[in-house]
């Protein structure tokens, strides 16, 4: 009689439970995710109600029965681990919204320093805070609405005429040495950290401030190949480390390199460990892009092709066509549009969602680097030492500026004074000797340029000794030269700080592309130079 007591008490408790379609649960209270629970809640009490014939505990009975202790603990850790992208997108954009807003009460309270206090609590008093935070909702969405246009390129930060000139002891000095040419430097989105690389394949992290630097690691042949790699081909026995391209992602989580072995290589910047490699390239890998506030990668290479690949699903996308020969560098801004020059003397503007392309056309030179200035407005620099300024409206450049980096001897060098006075950056009625100048266009070749993000303040590098500071007037089109910075050596890559306040450089003996200069006074690593603004 107990035994059918028993099942009659199941049966009963069966008949009890509600049916699947009356009532909705959440996944808090499917009973797939409360397993876990309530074998902890069985294991605890160390009985077992199966074999007594025990209706099943609900979940939220075993969280009340425990005391909600490590269950809650653990419901709480694992909170984020159960919100769908939208949730998480809408919590990122809150917590994203509180740090603007606590931006501009900061801004409010700068402002409101002089006026009373008497005068701020009676308006408390009446409006109840109504009107301070009306204030500081419209500062808000005033500093979105700039932040947004300036990502966007739609609008320019006048920084350039706010450039002091820089003084005899502000000349650029080293913060990171390297033993052979750098090719490379890219800085961080917070401007916090720096990335540079060597022909030797070395790969250095660094500290912008203190200049600590830390070596990136290359793995053994076998852990290549888990990875991704592919054999060698060609004379090659084993995979070449020398890096031509550096970047890093937006978020500051990976770094990018591609170089002679025709891999592009993915690094973690927070252990600085080798995780992927992508295949495919037939050429070496000559410039890298991270598309902005995205994980989206962009590659170019000998081999004519630009490759997009997913960092963060590490996957290879799409391949675009268009250059004749070697792509030699790649931009990209937050939309989908890619810019890139190579040896066929094209710049190309490839718009990758509607798999189009436009071709910009050098008027009689070879383009070596360029950049965006906005998404209409490009800069470009070529090896018969001239800079270029494009637009979206036309095929050929709206400005060029002939002999932007004149390779001087020493004997007729002109000191600061002389080249001011130079028009338009020309030196082509300087009488040299040219005897001694018949070398000079390799040093003269524009081999790097760069744009201050969202701003009109421009920076273009050779093997001339200076690297010079560019004004760009987007209203009357044109390149006005500001200042020159002392740098001996090829600079074979520059990059500007967000904020403008310094600019860093690539130095190298040599050429980044190849061995057809040698400057034996440079010092091979990355210099930095601190831009004062009024």
């Amino acid at each position: 009689m107990p035994t059918l007591k028993g099942k009659g008490s199941k049966k009963k408790g069966g008949a009890m439970a509600p049916k699947r379609g009356n009532k909705k649960h959440s996944l808090n209270e499917d009973p797939f995710f409360s397993r876990q629970k309530r074998r902890r809640v069985d294991d605890d009490d160390g009985a077992d109600e199966d074999d007594d014939g025990g209706d099943i505990i609900p979940s939220d009975a075993s969280d009340e029965e425990e005391g909600g202790g490590g269950v809650a603990g653990e419901a709480e850790e694992s909170e984020f681990d159960r919100e769908t992208a939208d949730e998480k997108r809408q919590r990122v954009a809150k917590e994203y919204l509180e740090r603007i807003r606590a931006i501009a009460r900061r801004e409010k309270e700068d402002e409101d320093e002089g006026e009373e206090e008497e005068d701020e609590e009676e308006e408390d008093d009446v409006f109840g805070g109504r009107e301070s935070d009306g204030v500081r909702d419209s500062l808000v969405s005033k500093i979105l609405q700039q932040e947004q246009l300036e990502d966007s390129g739609r609008v320019q930060r006048r920084m350039a005429s706010r450039v002091k000139k820089p003084e005899a002891i502000d000349n650029f000095r080293t913060l990171v040495k390297h033993r052979h040419s750098v090719t490379a430097v890219t800085l961080s989105e917070d401007d916090l950290r720096g990335f540079s690389a060597s022909k030797d394949g070395t790969i250095l992290h660094w500290d912008v401030s203190s200049g600590k630097s830390e070596k990136y690691v290359w793995p053994r042949e076998e852990t290549l190949r888990s990875h991704g790699t592919k054999d060698p081909q060609g004379r090659a026995k084993k995979h070449s480390k020398h890096v031509l391209a550096l970047a890093v992602s937006s978020d500051g989580r990976y770094l990018a390199s591609g170089g002679q072995d025709r891999h592009v290589h993915l690094w973690d910047t927070r252990t600085r460990e080798h995780i992927q490699a992508f295949p495919g390239h037939r050429g070496p890998v000559s410039c890298l892009t991270y598309r902005q506030g995205t994980s989206e990668l962009f590659s170019g290479s000998f081999d004519r092709t630009i490759k997009m690949w997913n960092t963060d699903d590490r996957a290879y996308i799409s391949t675009s066509f268009g250059h004749q020969s070697e792509v030699l560098t790649i931009d990209c801004l937050r939309k989908e549009r890619v810019l890139t020059v190579g040896r066929d003397r094209t710049m190309q503007l490839f718009k990758i969602p509607e798999e189009t392309r436009i071709v910009f056309r050098a008027p009689a030179s070879s383009l070596e680097c360029c950049c965006f200035i906005s998404n209409d407005e490009y800069l470009t620099g070529s090896d018969d030492g001239s800079v270029q300024l494009w637009s979206m409206l036309r095929k050929k450049p709206v400005y060029i500026v002939k002999n932007a980096h004149p390779f001087l001897p020493e004997d007729n060098k002109l000191d600061n004074r002389d080249s001011e006075k130079i028009a338009n950056g020309h030196a082509e009625n300087f009488k040299s000797n040219l005897e001694n100048n018949h070398h000079s266009t390799a040093y003269s070749w524009v081999s790097s340029a760069t744009v201050c993000r969202g701003s009109d303040l421009a920076a273009s590098g050779a093997g001339n000794g200076y690297v010079r500071l560019w004004a760009i007037g987007s209203e009357k089109k044109d390149i006005q030269p500001l200042y020159d910075l002392p740098l001996v050596g090829f600079v074979n890559s520059l990059a500007f700080a967000k904020s403008g306040e310094f600019l860093v450089a690539a130095v190298g003996q040599e050429p980044r592309l190849g061995r057809w200069g040698h400057v034996q006074a440079a010092s091979n690593g990355v210099a930095i130079q601190s831009l004062k603004l009024s």
